[in-house]
């Protein structure tokens, strides 16, 4: 799976932008994520870990979960 990230300025109208990408053939899903918001980075982590859970690569999903709590905790 490929991902595509796309940085909209403040006052963009995300809504009907996911609603747009949506419409594009090829596209499965669309999410608003806050790259501010540390729940969305969880969030993103374990959706991007659900086959490595599948296939048993634990340490993976450890390190990511590692890596986006102690990156948070540095913001501080």
């Amino acid at each position: 799976m490929k991902y595509l990230k796309i940085n909209t300025e403040q006052n963009a109208d995300l809504e009907a932008l996911q609603n747009a990408v949506l419409q594009l053939k090829g596209v499965a899903s669309a999410e608003i994520i806050d790259d501010e918001n540390p729940e969305s980075e969880l969030k993103k982590a374990f959706a991007k870990t659900k086959e490595q859970l599948k296939t048993g690569d634990y340490e993976t999903l450890v390190n990511d979960i590692f890596d986006i709590i102690t990156k948070n905790n540095s913001k501080k």
